[in-house]
């Protein structure tokens, strides 16, 4: 679905430096939800953008479903940290807007994202106000936007961060259910180690500036979420947190200074 290859990326500002992604290699197959985790700054958003289309490859090639990425796209849609909405437009209208734009009828539209809005949790909040709504109700219209123009990858930019923990966790659970029903392939990056253990099938491991890939996981959390296992229960088996454990002594391991610095 997505490939990657020997890609390397920097900006025209920090000229002379090295770059923000260097020669890295990547595979995600179709229907995955990876997940990009690394330290603060390594440039895992600058990733992202490069998927989405955002930021140009200076080297390297980079496709999905086999065509070159040289821009944004609709196959590709994109979950910002800000959900992005439109306040001026209703709940409806800012989940119909992309279909809008393709020039498709209101009636159609509308019927679309209605039906994108009640897989998210929101039937019957079609026409409320954005500024009415709560922050992880923003983040489930962002969501159902996303993925009303049915792109084939869904890029997710830390979309929970902002979000208390409580919230966080059903925000989790509706993800893996969105995730499960669509059969979308999702790339999502994140700060949080346990959610990056919980969510993923890929968890890709970046390294600090300048970024390299340095260990990929094979997971399957998240699939046994779907199939029924409470959350909860997950998130406290030996094995979880003997995982989540070794993600974080790999990450760390990248910052030895500054760990001593800070005992």
């Amino acid at each position: 679905m997505l490939e990657l290859d020997q890609v390397s990326v920097g900006y025209a500002a920090e000229a002379g430096t090295a770059p923000v992604l260097d020669g890295i290699s990547l595979q995600v197959p179709a229907g995955s939800l990876t997940v990009l985790l690394g330290p603060s700054g390594c440039g895992k958003s600058s990733l992202l953008n490069l998927i989405a289309g955002f930021v140009p490859v200076h080297s390297g090639h980079a496709r999905v479903a086999g065509r070159p990425i040289k821009g944004p796209g609709a196959d590709r849609g994109v979950v910002f940290q800000d959900d992005a909405l439109l306040p001026w437009l209703d709940v409806l209208d800012n989940v119909a807007l992309p279909l809008r734009l393709k020039g498709v009828p209101r009636a159609q539209r509308e019927e679309r994202a209605r039906l994108h809005l009640a897989l998210v949790g929101l039937q019957g909040q079609e026409r409320r106000a954005i500024w009415e709504l709560s922050g992880g109700m923003r983040q489930r219209v962002g969501i159902a936007r996303a993925l009303a123009a049915d792109p084939q990858v869904l890029l997710m930019d830390e979309p929970f961060g902002a979000l208390d923990a409580l919230t966080r966790e059903r925000m989790q659970l509706l993800l893996l259910k969105v995730w499960h029903a669509t059969g979308k392939t999702i790339v999502l990056v994140t700060h949080g180690v346990e959610e990056a253990v919980f969510l993923s099938t890929d968890l890709v491991l970046l390294s600090r500036r300048p970024a390299r890939i340095t260990r990929r996981y094979a997971l399957d959390f998240g699939r046994r979420q779907v199939a029924g296992v409470p959350a909860r229960a997950i998130k406290s088996l030996p094995e979880f947190v003997a995982t989540r454990e070794q993600v974080l002594a790999d990450i760390y391991a990248q910052e030895p200074e500054q760990l001593e610095d800070a005992a």
